[in-house]
C-alpha cells in the first residue's frame, strides 16, 4: 500500500517528537494545565481504556487541582479516537489514552486515511499485560506439550479465536503454528466478549486473549490458561507458566496501554504531562485498582523507547501477516 512509507515514516519520528516544537513553548506559554482537561478514550464506556483513563484522570485531578473529564471514543478500531485528539488544540489540554495497537498493529488491520505514527506520540506507559492461551476445559490437554502432541495428532481439526483478525491475537495463533509445526484454523471475532462466549460454549476450543477479560473467567474455572506472553510470569497469574519458558520466545509479547498526545505540543508542556502521569502510576491506589482489573502498571520507558517498540512490533505483526497474504479491510 502506499501509505506504508508514511506510516514507516511516523513511526521513526516518535523519538523525535519532544523536540520538534521547543522553539513554540515560549509563544505558547509552557504552563501546564491552565484549565480543565479533557481525556479520549480510545474504546467504549466501560472498557478497559476508559477504566485506566478514570483511574488517571482521578490522580490529575488531585494533582492539578483541575477538572479532569473522561471521554470514550469507540469505534473504527481507535480511529475515530485518534482523530478526536488530532482535532483538538495543541496546548496539552486534551490527551488520549489507548493500546500500543493503535500504531503496533491497526494499520495493518483497516485502510486508513491517516498516519496514526504521525498523528498520535506516546508519553507515557500507564498499564501493560500480556495475552493468555486459554481453551475450553473439555479440551483434551492440560498443558502446551499435551495440546502440540494433540494437534499434531488432529491436523486441520483445532480452530483458535483471536478478539480481530490481524491483532496480536490473531498474530500469535500465527506464530505457534509456525513454532510448533501444527495447523490451527483462525477464528477471527468482533471483540473478547463474543470470543469468550463461544469458547465457554464450546464452539471454539482455543483463544488469544487479553488478561484483564480471561482472569476472572481462568478463577471462576470457565476457562484453562495454558501460557501467557510476558517475559516473566504475571503475578496476576503466578501459576501459569510463560511461553519462553515452555520453548516458544518467539511468542512473547507485551500490550500497554499508554498515555499519547499531539506530536507537536511544546517539549515543555510534554515533560510536565509526563512527569504527572508517573506520578499518577507511582500512587499504590491506582497500581492496586490496576491488578484487580487484570493490568500491572506500567513500566517508566522514555517516549522515546516506546516509539522504538511501537515500531518493531508493526514490522513484525505485518510480517506475520504477509506471510499468510492478510488483507486488510
Amino acid at each position: 500500500m502506499q501509505r506504508r512509507p508514511f506510516l514507516l515514516h511516523g513511526l521513526s519520528a516518535l523519538g523525535a517528537g519532544l523536540g520538534l516544537a521547543a522553539g513554540a513553548a515560549h509563544a505558547q506559554g509552557s504552563a501546564w494545565p491552565q484549565r480543565g482537561l479533557r481525556i479520549i478514550a480510545a474504546g467504549a464506556a466501560g472498557g478497559s481504556a476508559d477504566i485506566v483513563a478514570r483511574l488517571l484522570a482521578d490522580q490529575l485531578g488531585k494533582q492539578t487541582g483541575r477538572t479532569v473529564i473522561v471521554e470514550p471514543k469507540p469505534g473504527a478500531a481507535g480511529v475515530l479516537a485518534v482523530n478526536e485528539l488530532s482535532l483538538a488544540p495543541r496546548d496539552g489540554h486534551a490527551l488520549l489514552v489507548g493500546v500500543n495497537s493503535l500504531v503496533s498493529e491497526i494499520p495493518h488491520i483497516v485502510r486508513l486515511k491517516l498516519d496514526m505514527a504521525a498523528e498520535i506520540r506516546p508519553l507515557a506507559e500507564l498499564a501493560c499485560g500480556g495475552l493468555v492461551m486459554v481453551a475450553n476445559p473439555a479440551l483434551p490437554a492440560r498443558t502446551l506439550a499435551e495440546l502440540v502432541a494433540y494437534a499434531r495428532a488432529n491436523p486441520g481439526k483445532l480452530n483458535f479465536a483471536s478478539y480481530t483478525a490481524g491483532t496480536l491475537s490473531h498474530v500469535m495463533g500465527l506464530q505457534l503454528n509456525q513454532a510448533a509445526g501444527i495447523d490451527l484454523t483462525h477464528v477471527g471475532y468482533k471483540g473478547s466478549t463474543p470470543a469468550l462466549q463461544d469458547l465457554m460454549g464450546g464452539h471454539v476450543p482455543l483463544m488469544f486473549d487479553g488478561m484483564a477479560t480471561s482472569i476472572p473467567l481462568i478463577r471462576a474455572g470457565r476457562i484453562r490458561a495454558f501460557a501467557v506472553s510476558t517475559p516473566k510470569r504475571s503475578p496476576l497469574l503466578p501459576e501459569v507458566p510463560t511461553f519462553t519458558e515452555l520453548g516458544y520466545p518467539r511468542l512473547e509479547a507485551t500490550a500497554w496501554m499508554g498515555l499519547w498526545v499531539k506530536p507537536e505540543l511544546p517539549a515543555p508542556v510534554q515533560a510536565q504531562i509526563r512527569d504527572a502521569a508517573l506520578k499518577a502510576i507511582a500512587q499504590p491506589a491506582l497500581r492496586d485498582r490496576l491488578g484487580e482489573i487484570g493490568f500491572e502498571a506500567g513500566q517508566p520507558r522514555t517516549p522515546e523507547q516506546l516509539g522504538a517498540s511501537l515500531k518493531a512490533d508493526y514490522e513484525r505483526v505485518g510480517a506475520v501477516l504477509r506471510s499468510i497474504g492478510f488483507q486488510p479491510e
